[in-house]
């Protein structure tokens, strides 16, 4: 049996992951390095610290993108190419630690919160889509996109469980992939749970404290 065309995706999705693009967008656009301020995290969110809601945007969309971009691949070209099953499910995954562990920046990351969604939508648009909305819920009534993040990783895996057979033939190797997902989410926002419980979390479009 031939892995290789399956090792060079998910070695592929891994480096696409890698682009952290808070840092790539705001040294294009002369900004600040967002590791450099507010939370130090290289996010969409913390670039929105800095005032800039353009780049803010293009690095939410760019983070998703290389989340959903390898899936995408995958499901059009993966049969021609000979991919093993459960190859789609470890590209995703290695396109989400690409981002928290990227080996173009000292394996320095965010925390994967735009390309996890990415990745979903990869899986299914309904998914995406249900774990979007409940991010925007969330944070519209909440004010802190941790908090909203949170949520999602809580109930990504759920709403997979859930669509199974309505939406999707439920695949255990993809539910691992989208349980770990979540679980590194958590893991990666323990300062912000922290934060949270003494009542210090930054709330969004709050500047960063140079």
């Amino acid at each position: 049996m031939d892995y290789l065309p399956s090792a060079l995706a998910v070695v592929a999705a891994y480096l696409m992951g890698s682009l952290s693009f808070a840092v790539i967008v705001s040294k294009l656009m002369g900004l600040n390095d967002p590791r450099s301020y507010g939370s130090k995290n290289p996010g969409a969110t913390n670039v929105l610290r800095s005032g800039n809601k353009a780049a803010a945007v293009a690095t939410l969309l760019l983070d998703g993108l290389k989340g959903w971009l390898p899936m995408a691949l995958v499901t059009w070209f993966g049969r021609d190419y000979g991919l093993r099953e459960g190859t789609l499910a470890a590209v995703g995954l290695a396109a989400f630690l690409g981002h928290l562990y990227p080996v173009f920046f000292k394996f320095e990351g965010g925390k994967g919160v735009a390309t996890a969604a990415g990745v979903l939508f990869g899986v299914h648009w309904v998914l995406g889509l249900a774990t979007l909305a409940t991010w925007v819920i969330v944070a519209f009534f909440s004010r802190y996109s941790s908090l909203a993040s949170l949520a999602c990783a809580l109930f990504a895996p759920w709403y997979y469980m859930i669509g199974d057979r309505s939406f999707w033939y439920m695949d255990k190797t993809m539910a691992l992939a989208i349980f770990v997902m979540s679980a590194c989410l958590a893991y990666r926002h323990k300062e912000n749970i922290n934060k949270l419980l003494r009542g210090e979390e930054s709330k969004l479009g709050s500047k960063a404290k140079r």
